[in-house]
C-alpha cells in the first residue's frame, strides 16, 4: 500500500486545514493519522475502519475538533481540522494495517504502510 498525504500548511490559532491521503496498491482494515512534534514521539490523532458504521476513532486532544473520512471510491482519507491550536503543529502522517483493531490510540509500530508526512503549523 503506497500513501501520500497532502494539505499541510500554515494557519493561525482558530484556523481550520483539510489533509488528504490518497492510498493505492489495495484495501486495509485500518487507516489513520498521526502526528509528531519535534523531539516528540508519534502519536495517534484519528482512526478509521470504512467497514464499520461510524468506525471512527479520535484522541482526546483533537476530539471535538477533528474529523476523519474516507472516501472508498476515490481511494483517498481526509483530516479536518477545525480550531486549532499551536499545540496541533507537526508532521502528519497517514498510515495503515490490514491486521488488528482500529482505533486512535493503536501504536505507531503496529502500521505497516506509512505515507512521507506533510507538515502542519499553527502560530
Amino acid at each position: 500500500v503506497q500513501l501520500v498525504e497532502s494539505g499541510g500548511g500554515s494557519v493561525q490559532t482558530g484556523g481550520s486545514l483539510r489533509l488528504s491521503c490518497t492510498y493505492t496498491g489495495g484495501s486495509t482494515n485500518c487507516i489513520g493519522w498521526f502526528r509528531q512534534a519535534p523531539g516528540e514521539e508519534r502519536e495517534g490523532v484519528a482512526s478509521i475502519n470504512g467497514d464499520l458504521n461510524p468506525g471512527t476513532d479520535y484522541a482526546e486532544s483533537v476530539k471535538g475538533r477533528s474529523t476523519i473520512s474516507e472516501d472508498q471510491a476515490e481511494n483517498t482519507l481526509y483530516l479536518q481540522m477545525n480550531s486549532l491550536k499551536p499545540e496541533d503543529t507537526g508532521m502528519y502522517y497517514c498510515a495503515a494495517t490490514r491486521q488488528g483493531w482500529c482505533y486512535a490510540a493503536r501504536s505507531p509500530a503496529e502500521y505497516n504502510y506509512w505515507g512521507q508526512g506533510t507538515q502542519v503549523t499553527v502560530s
